[in-house]
């Protein structure tokens, strides 16, 4: 036997349900549950004789099945808080961000006004379910938010959360190493980085201590050590809690980082598809056409391989240029120690602050080179189209390529 996996909604599924009198234990629906009623979101608003009602879409059900209900009998403060913020606001914009005040009694709501709180309301399910899914995927303890307080976009259609690289087929990201260090206290004199012709890259406070170009040799799978060894930073995943957000000036999906991350602190690794460098040339043609593309060459020893984040990513597949970057870009190699084949990892060059977006230079040595539309998209060096920098930095360059 063989399955598809669904992918309506557990909600979209308890719809169906309902709408055809079914009871499905699996998701919820039964004897007990199948007349059960629960707010999700306010769609509306009206005042008759001189009684407050909202309309109600109610969770699990089909949208015809939407009623008038006082307000008196609404036990949902935050849901009720949501559709007073969104109303307020796209009256302020349709302003054009002038002072507007709000009337304290309507009768009712314009149209207009009612399909953007119904559309608001939505994308918040949407991006509370979408920052839910990259925290059940991810293999990190730090928490990974979702925030858009920009536009009405939603959860990209064609991303898939990744916590390592992803090989296209014919491709071996892991080379059978099986011996490690035998070290009980590293760093010792036979440890990783020196069997490798290396220093250590961290000092005991587990900051970064070389220069960039320099590989990081971290101990792998088969050290003797254990996982509080100061030599394995990179592989125990991104420490910080990071927020995926919509940026206000045309960048798409940025991120910023919900603590204060000091400087030389590994803060993520860049991963997506590998793929040969034939193909990569393949998609980048396809990419142009589109206006973005996702492609990181691995050029530490050759330029086999490359990395496309375009569908398969994680967090980093969100993190903007900048000409002025606090994030450096390094190669590292621990359970693989094919120069070919690289991981990539992201170190702070300076102290950020909490609520900080999150840069890197796309024209980094060692990087890659990068360009968008409106969002933050990727492309290789041999771009032929010059896409305007919008990093806002002093020293900008003025295009990304």
């Amino acid at each position: 036997a063989w399955y598809v996996p669904c992918l309506a909604s557990l909600e979209t599924l308890q719809e169906l349900c309902r709408k055809e009198n079914l009871r499905c234990k699996s998701i919820g629906i039964t004897n007990r549950s199948l007349k059960s009623y629960e707010v999700e979101y306010l769609c509306d608003y009206k005042v008759e004789e001189g009684t407050e009602y909202y309309l109600v879409k109610w969770k699990g059900w089909p949208e015809s099945s939407n009623t008038w209900e006082p307000q008196k009998n609404l036990k949902c403060p935050l849901l009720l808080q949501n559709f007073l913020s969104d109303k307020d606001e796209y009256l302020s914009r349709v302003r054009e961000g002038k002072s507007l005040k709000v009337r304290n009694h309507f009768k009712a709501l314009k149209p207009a006004v009612t399909d953007y709180i119904v559309k608001k309301a939505k994308q918040r399910i949407a991006l509370q379910r979408w920052k839910e899914e990259l925290n059940r995927k991810k293999n990190h303890k730090a928490m990974i938010l979702v925030e858009n307080t920009v536009d009405l976009e939603g959860p990209p259609l064609d991303f898939y959360y990744i916590n390592e690289y992803k090989p296209a087929p014919g491709i071996n990201v892991i080379n059978g190493i099986t011996t490690g260090c035998e070290c009980t206290d590293c760093p010792a004199e036979k440890c990783c980085p020196k069997e490798a012709g290396f220093i250590l890259a961290y000092n005991k406070r587990k900051k970064l201590k070389i220069q960039p170009g320099l590989p990081i040799y971290e101990c792998n799978s088969f050290c003797r050590c254990g996982p509080d060894c100061p030599n394995r930073i990179v592989q125990k995943g991104t420490p910080y809690s990071l927020c995926i957000f919509r940026t206000n000036n045309g960048r798409g999906w940025g991120v910023k980082t919900l603590q204060e991350i000091k400087t030389n602190s590994f803060v993520m690794e860049y991963v997506g598809e590998v793929i040969t460098s034939e193909e990569a040339e393949r998609r980048g043609q396809l990419y142009d056409n589109q206006g973005n593309t996702y492609l990181f060459d691995l050029d530490y020893d050759s330029d086999e391989f490359t990395v496309d984040a375009a569908r398969y990513g994680n967090v980093s597949h969100f993190v903007n240029h900048s000409c002025d970057p606090n994030l450096q870009v390094f190669n590292v190699f621990i359970d693989n120690l094919d120069l070919r084949l690289p991981r990539i990892a992201l170190f702070s060059t300076r102290t950020i602050k909490a609520g900080e977006e999150l840069t890197f230079d796309y024209q980094m040595k060692g990087s890659l080179d990068l360009t968008s539309d409106s969002a933050d998209g990727l492309s290789p060096s041999r771009k032929r189209i010059r896409t305007v920098c919008k990093c806002g930095a002093v020293c900008c360059r003025g295009y990304l390529n």
